[in-house]
């Protein structure tokens, strides 16, 4: 299998070819990105055993979605037996399982690794909290281990960014997907870089229309019930992005192909 390396507008073409996917069937992307914000929401609030839940099954939902892209592709209706239709395939949900455990040990080894060295001045800020109540020590003291956790963490999501699809479409080791998955965003570096700028500005785009309706006069629990749905949506089509740039990256023809899976 050959990752095709492809001119940094084609990040752009992603995001387009996206919206266009999630138009075929938008009740149904929604319904899923709903799910998913739920399911995110529900994490959020029973730390650590839920953060940590959710973070394991991040593979199985990927595959989940652009799985749901690939039937929408074909013009087959996404039903609710069509969410669980690729872990039917041996090995496949457990293979993710391990995927997303793996996932979880990376961030925590890298979170040690990065912030360890600024332990001190975390503690020192963290004490000062309960002396003055001030924040902005702590938010200085995190500031530079947070900027480098997020330059590494873009490194480790393309280790992870194809890997379901190539676990759950060909059969591959995870080993040989992570590595797979790696060289293919290497050689897509660009489009990459300009396929997150594009959603950085979507959703940057979203948070200023809904401060200029507030800042016009409307109520702000009225425009958190606006942005609520404009959120979903846009994270519907960055779902379909997924697909989308799975089937740029790699030959369409393998992507679809359920029977290939010795191909790699």
């Amino acid at each position: 299998m050959q990752a095709v390396p492809l001119p940094a507008l084609a990040g752009w073409t992603w995001v387009r070819d996206g919206w266009s996917l999630f138009r075929t069937q938008p009740l149904a992307f929604f319904s899923w990105a709903m799910f998913v914000s739920l399911m995110l929401m529900i994490a959020t609030i029973t730390p650590p055993i839920g953060p940590l839940f959710f973070i394991v099954l991040m593979p199985t939902a990927t595959l989940l979605s652009l799985s749901a892209g690939r039937h929408a592709t074909e013009g087959r209706k996404i039903l609710l037996g069509t969410w669980i239709e690729p872990l039917k395939k041996p090995l496949v949900f457990r293979r993710l399982l391990g995927m997303g455990s793996l996932y979880v040990l990376f961030c925590l080894l890298l979170g040690l690794a990065v912030f360890m060295p600024f332990s001190s001045e975390v503690t020192e800020a963290l004490k000062d909290i309960e002396k003055t109540n001030d924040l902005i020590p702590l938010m200085e003291a995190v500031r530079t281990p947070m900027a480098i956790f997020a330059m590494l963490y873009v490194v480790m999501a393309a280790i992870f960014w194809f890997a379901p699809a190539l676990v759950g479409w060909h059969g591959i080791r995870i080993t040989q997907a992570l590595f797979f998955s790696w060289i293919a965003c290497w050689r897509n570096k660009w489009a990459f870089l300009v396929y997150g700028l594009c959603w950085l500005a979507v959703f940057l785009g979203i948070d200023t229309l809904i401060s200029m309706l507030v800042l016009i006069g409307l109520a702000p629990t009225t425009a958190a019930s606006i942005q609520i749905p404009i959120n979903v949506v846009a994270t519907s089509v960055l779902y379909c992005s997924f697909y989308t740039s799975y089937v740029a990256v790699f030959d369409s023809n393998v992507a679809v192909s359920n029977d290939d899976t010795n191909s790699v």
